[in-house]
């Protein structure tokens, strides 16, 4: 396990690494012992200050998206954090990360705060923790995701489970609507862009591509919502190669519809864990 001015590398003893960019707090790789790479980054995604890097695990805080006053999925992923904490244990690794407010945080959300991520991994297993910290004097509301880009080998040949009988919002469309089938397959050339809400069930993303089925189970406590997202081939995005959208799919955990509220001094978390099978 080593850390640079920019990025922590940890690595399990069984071979499973990742490496987590301080720029956003953002987990940018994650390799399974025996396996191959999880997640897509861009390799357009530069870390310059005010941008958030295309890729990985932004973490996403104190607002999704556009629902809110301040910047665009919030403020977190494009502050640098700080390493508090690294370690290689008998059969794993571990890093925390610590963000907290400034001058600038404050200007764009006038609350004090404290954000802990935790990212742990073992086998072929990823745990990340968020955690949220009210250091103000007065009551605010958030709302938080990880935002994860899964690699697949083609998009469309990409499905979900688990999302069955919960409600949606689909964001290209302004509808809301009701998710009947067992499976969410996402369609070639068509983008997707789905907030799921309601207590979240196991979600299961299965990438059909590489001739051996893969299938990432991805685990939550704490977060009540999920958003699927692909751009399509019309994305338009400067930090993402022409074809690359073919080459991941945003399932992400959130807690999106019903805002956590926190008096002073007060906690909130939330946890992921993902295995790869």
């Amino acid at each position: 396990m080593s850390a640079s001015d920019s990025t922590l590398k940890l690595r399990a003893p069984d071979g499973a690494t990742a490496t987590i960019s301080l720029h956003g707090g953002q987990l940018m790789s994650w390799v399974p012992a025996g396996g191959g790479e999880q997640l897509y980054a861009s390799p357009n995604a530069q870390a310059a200050a005010g941008a958030a890097l295309r890729g990985g695990v932004p973490v996403i805080f104190p607002q999704f998206a556009a629902q809110g006053a301040g910047p665009r999925h919030g403020i977190a992923r494009t502050r640098r954090w700080e390493a508090v904490q690294q370690e290689q244990g008998a059969h794993d690794a571990l890093a925390v990360l610590r963000l907290q407010d400034d001058a600038e945080t404050l200007r764009a959300w006038p609350h004090a705060f404290a954000l802990e991520l935790t990212v742990r991994l073992a086998g072929q297993v990823l745990e990340m923790e968020l955690a949220v910290e009210n250091r103000g004097e007065s009551r605010f509301s958030f709302q938080a995701a990880l935002h994860s880009y899964w690699r697949v080998g083609d998009v469309s040949q990409t499905v979900i489970e688990g999302l069955q009988d919960r409600r949606y919002l689909d964001g290209l469309r302004g509808q809301q609507g009701v998710q009947h089938s067992r499976r969410l397959e996402l369609l070639s050339g068509q983008a997707i862009d789905r907030i799921v809400y309601g207590p979240s069930a196991d979600l299961q993303l299965f990438d059909f591509s590489a001739g051996v089925t893969r299938c990432l189970l991805l685990e939550s406590e704490g977060f009540d919502d999920a958003v699927v997202w692909n751009p399509g081939p019309d994305h338009g995005l400067a930090d993402l190669p022409g074809d690359d959208w073919k080459r991941f799919v945003c399932l992400e955990l959130a807690q999106i519809e019903h805002p956590p509220v926190l008096a002073p001094g007060e906690e909130w978390f939330a946890r992921q864990r993902i295995s790869l099978s």
